[in-house]
């Protein structure tokens, strides 16, 4: 596997090392693609995406930093070689590539980690694509703790650099149907799009529910009287699961999906919001500065919508490397720490 992991110097520091607790989990458990749960799931549905895309329009080009197959990018380039750009470990440089591309007509879809986007390629993102408000599609696997390998791979904070830039619109879907109805319609968007990826086998969750990803607008998923959970990505997930456990205990949750992080749905968010007298709760797979969390609660304050709010996130801090279920556990993004978090809330 082609990454960029850091070197390690030989020279004595005068820092303590960390102490990570022992693990002998193979890396098949420290990298993303999510548990499925026991649940239905499509493979590769950002490159299959693609891939029907480029059937029918012949602008559809994908450049990849030296990750196509971590993030899924590879099943384009086979089936479209000549429509594929490997761009080697050089985000800047892929950026700047995908910028002319499409200032020469293609609607280029730029692939790496949301790490590298983000810490790495952040000005040529804004001052290529998003300031000439270009059609330049960056789309990122492993976003916030969906790997192990610890800070220099996990994009914990890349929606709260990501949301300031203008012209900028930001998704974080939930699922493989969520992904490839987003993909699609991305794909007809003038602007410049930041999109998260999960890749893999990829879970079908919204399949269930009838859902059609709309760009900008945040929808109800599954109605309840005492708690509105506002989530996004895999947290849309992981509500639900909490919604049907919560149930069983005699609280009544619903669940808002908002896959657009920027621009926010701020009608739909304050509107459902301000309905009853539910406790808000916010869930993201991102850290709590900058993401989800205080957009919905700046959008409730502007709004004048007082509410009860709480947030469900990772800490403000850098994580553990490890494997991923007992990370999520560490940091309190599994069902069973959900339902533990919003009982105790509705008691107070």
């Amino acid at each position: 596997m082609s990454e960029h992991f850091p070197m390690h110097s030989r020279r004595k520091s005068k820092y303590e090392p960390r102490k990570v607790p022992e693990s002998k989990v193979a890396t098949s458990a420290m990298i993303a693609s999510l548990d499925s749960e026991g649940r239905d799931t499509i493979a590769a549905p950002f490159g299959n995406a693609l891939i029907e895309l480029a059937k029918t329009r012949d602008d559809i080009v994908g450049l990849s930093a030296d990750l196509s197959k971590y993030t899924d990018l590879h099943v384009f380039a086979k089936a479209y070689p000549d429509r594929f750009y490997q761009m080697g470990m050089a985000e800047q440089l892929m950026i700047s590539a995908a910028a002319g591309l499409a200032r020469e007509g293609f609607t280029p879809f730029a692939t790496t980690y949301a790490v590298f986007a983000s810490r790495r390629a952040y000005d040529f993102i804004c001052m290529a694509i998003a300031e000439e408000n270009l059609p330049v599609k960056v789309c990122c696997a492993l976003p916030g703790l969906t790997t192990g390998y610890g800070p220099s791979h996990q994009a914990t904070e890349d929606l709260a650099i990501m949301r300031g830039m203008p012209n900028l619109t930001v998704l974080d879907p939930c699922d493989a149907i969520d992904t490839m109805q987003a993909t699609r319609v991305i794909a007809d968007h003038p602007g410049p799009v930041y999109m998260r990826l999960l890749r893999g086998q990829v879970p079908n969750v919204l399949g269930e529910y009838d859902y059609q990803f709309k760009l900008g607008k945040a929808q109800m998923i599954h109605d309840g009287s005492d708690v509105l959970f506002i989530a996004s990505g895999f947290m849309t997930m992981r509500v639900l699961d909490a919604a049907k456990a919560l149930a069983k205990d005699g609280v009544s949750c619903a669940v808002l999906h908002s896959p657009t992080i920027k621009p926010l749905d701020v009608e739909t968010i304050t509107r459902e919001a301000a309905t009853g007298a539910r406790l808000v709760v916010t869930a993201e797979n991102h850290s709590v500065t900058g993401g989800l969390g205080e957009a919905v609660a700046a959008a409730l304050m502007r709004e004048g919508v007082h509410v009860s709010f709480r947030q469900i996130g990772l800490p403000d801090e850098f994580l553990d490397a490890g494997a991923l279920p007992t990370l999520h556990q560490q940091y309190g993004l599994t069902v069973d720490a959900i339902c533990t978090s919003v009982k105790t809330w509705v008691s107070e």
